[in-house]
């Protein structure tokens, strides 16, 4: 069985380290067996960022079939969320690596494991279900009560925009000044763009009709 162990700490783990998960894990890979082909540590990363650079070279190799399970010490060094939890150790399961959690118990590498992970997916589906259903009747009784639903939409005033481009100004000062993205600046100029020239086609074949 080939492994990988992950570890990580972050800032507000006060007096912590990694040498303590590391040893651990360490220990616990020998008892099984299992050959440890590399250590990803993230040292100082939050847990909900998106990105941990250890942990994302860990998922890649995963994927690439380059290992067996991932061994971690705790859930919550590993997942963000419960969702990332969830949909991750469903990608590796996808590829064939199992994932263990020491100091959790959660161990996809035996038929009870990969049943509570069946369950907790499942808990996380019905979690899902309730707020979808709980959003479409908010917006049901929102819509019955005649309140506008949805984004709100963001006006251009093109005619300053205009002023401003011919001024020089650029799409960012454009934008600041308007109290709107960038994009939508960019959108109502190509917009524009587009219509002088759909003008001037139409005119053009008016005086040579």
């Amino acid at each position: 069985m080939r492994v990988a162990i992950y570890a990580r700490v972050s800032t507000k783990d006060k007096g912590q380290d990694c040498d303590l998960q590391l040893r651990e894990l360490r220990a616990y890979a020998a008892q099984r067996g299992w050959e440890i082909i590399g250590e990803y540590v993230d040292k100082g990363v939050s847990g909900s960022k998106d990105s941990r650079p250890q942990l994302d070279r860990l998922m890649l190799y995963a994927k690439q079939r380059k290992l067996d399970t991932i061994l971690v010490w705790r859930l919550d060094r590993f997942g963000r969320s419960l969702k990332h939890l969830v949909t991750a150790i469903a990608d590796l399961e996808a590829v064939g690596c199992a994932f263990v959690s020491l100091k959790d118990g959660f161990d996809l590498t035996t038929p009870s494991g990969r049943l509570m992970f069946q369950v907790v997916g499942a808990m996380c589906e019905f979690e899902r279900n309730l707020i979808r259903e709980r959003v479409k009747a908010g917006i049901a009784n929102a819509k019955a009560k005649g309140r506008a639903v949805g984004r709100r939409r963001s006006y251009v005033d093109t005619a300053a925009l205009a002023m401003m481009r011919s001024q020089g100004k650029t799409i960012r000062e454009c934008a600041d000044a308007l109290g709107v993205s960038r994009s939508l600046v960019h959108k109502t100029l190509s917009f524009s763009a587009s219509a002088v020239t759909e003008n001037a086609t139409l005119a053009a074949q008016q005086v040579l009709s």
